[in-house]
């Protein structure tokens, strides 16, 4: 399977149309059908229906292989291309919204004291690491006591644990649930929540860690700034739970604890593996 024509074919599916495929990919557009066609003969089945353009149910299948197996491919490229020769200029430190003044911390001293700072979501900043758009990413997110963080395995990436600390429900300090001592997460799913997933534990982990219905969004907040959206929880919009610590930090709100599912908030490091090391990550 030819990764030039799978990188095609994902574009094709992604932009769900051959002539604007072409244009990103800088083919023309006989060239992307040439590309799909040999594609789907090697496979033997068809991937796109064409009229509209869509992906068949085979190329859907295809899509959940490709896109791992591209990144891959993207990943020991880059990997390679650091051990031939170092990148010079500033250092490129990612980070999640709510770690961005660590990581700031953490690249003092970079390379002749310069540096650019991305912020970048939970999801992208492992592939921005493994393909060497940056050079260190520390990430936050939401797990079990004992579970890393999901998206780094993609081979060249060392992984190193940062910090772990409890999470809490914020809620109002008028809330009738303030004064409690704890609360479990299942009793809250029908309550009105704010669905924040670059700053707050999204709202599909809470559906499935505690397998309820429920945990509809009163309030979608997109944004990356962790002051709006302590504001809009504070205003009572909605629930969050988010890190002890940050809830605390504000007055007008209250962190209760939770009873169950255990759940925490993990910091991680996420560095290219040394080049005398082995090519895949570590966790801590």
């Amino acid at each position: 399977m030819d990764p030039h024509l799978l990188r095609t074919f994902t574009v094709v599916a992604r932009l769900r149309s051959f002539s604007a495929a072409a244009a990103e990919l800088g083919y023309t557009q006989s060239a992307v059908s040439q590309h799909i066609a040999a594609l789907e003969a090697d496979l033997g089945v068809r991937l796109l229906d064409r009229r509209p353009v869509a992906p068949t149910a085979a190329g859907i299948r295809l899509l959940g292989y490709a896109e791992p197996i591209l990144l891959r491919l993207a990943a020991a490229r880059a990997d390679l291309t650091r051990l031939a020769a170092p990148r010079p200029g500033p250092l490129r430190v990612g980070a999640t919204p709510l770690v961005v003044a660590a990581a700031a911390r953490l690249a003092e001293g970079g390379r002749d004291g310069a540096l650019t700072l991305h912020v970048t979501t939970r999801a992208d900043l492992p592939r921005r690491v493994a393909t060497d758009e940056l050079d260190l990413g520390l990430r936050d997110g939401f797990a079990a006591p004992n579970d890393p963080l999901p998206g780094a395995d993609l081979g060249p990436i060392r992984v190193e644990v940062q910090g772990v600390e409890p999470v809490v429900v914020a809620l109002p300090r008028t809330h009738p649930l303030a004064a409690r001592r704890a609360l479990g997460l299942a009793d809250l799913a029908l309550a009105r929540w704010v669905d924040a997933p670059e700053v707050a534990a999204p709202l599909t982990q809470l559906r499935a860690v505690t397998g309820a219905d429920g945990f509809r969004a009163a309030v979608r907040y997109l944004g990356a700034d962790v002051a709006g959206l302590l504001a809009v929880v504070a205003a009572g919009h909605g629930l969050a739970v988010l890190p002890a610590g940050v809830v605390r930090a504000h007055a007008d709100l209250v962190g209760v604890a939770l009873a169950e599912p255990r759940l925490v908030h993990r910091v991680e490091l996420l560095r290219p593996a040394p080049a005398d090391g082995p090519p895949g990550g570590s966790g801590g």
